[in-house]
């Protein structure tokens, strides 16, 4: 299943950034919305957390490979790009976010509250961290007006779909009082999380 859901997000992500108008085509390539789907995957598999964090990590990286690889069939882009360093650099990224998140999806299953607090705050909590990072960019000067309206639209959207997950991901009234102060609390060290890997720019 994570191998199988990893070809349809890197390869969808592709066809979609191409297809749909702007700010969607942002929302498609989106690293808190590949990190959702990791989490959503080791929720679903109900497995425990050591299988859900590889299962995260399967989806992401067949993702990231097989978005280069649909866009060499589609794009006639190279092959290089499968083993490029910035290829080398986005794996990476998936095999620490496809942990984290992988991890915490299954954990959110679990029976003990605090763990499954934490754990259900962390995908409304990265959307809403990426969502600050798009709302704080300008357009400058290599950048047109566009840019920046394209960015504002696309936090917008992360920010209010970060929101639902948080309520949503709470049990009963209670936990979603905490899971929604989790996730404020996330978000914050998400946003910092961001910057430091130079997703600001």
């Amino acid at each position: 299943m994570a191998f199988v859901a990893g070809v349809l997000l890197g390869a969808g992500d592709l066809l979609l950034q191409r297809n749909l108008p702007y700010p969607w085509a942002n929302l498609a390539n989106s690293s808190a919305v590949w990190a959702v789907a990791a989490f959503a995957v080791g929720r679903r598999l109900r497995l425990d957390w050591r299988r859900s964090g590889l299962a995260g990590v399967t989806m992401l990286v067949v993702a990231v490979e097989a978005y280069y690889a649909a866009a060499v069939v589609l794009l006639n882009d190279s092959t290089q790009n499968l083993w490029a360093t910035s290829t080398l650099l986005w794996l990476g990224f998936g095999v620490l976010a496809g942990s984290v998140f992988g991890v915490a999806g299954g954990v959110s299953r679990g029976e003990r509250r605090w763990p499954r607090i934490i754990s259900s705050a962390l995908p409304g909590a990265v959307l809403l961290a990426e969502a600050s990072i798009l709302a704080g960019r300008g357009a400058g000067a290599q950048h047109g007006p566009d840019y920046r309206t394209d960015s504002l639209q696309t936090a917008a959207i992360e920010a209010a779909l970060g929101i639902v997950l948080l309520v949503l991901m709470g049990r009963d009234t209670g936990s979603r009082v905490h899971v929604f102060a989790g996730g404020v609390v996330l978000a914050a060290l998400g946003f910092g999380a961001f910057a430091a890997a130079g997703f600001g720019g």
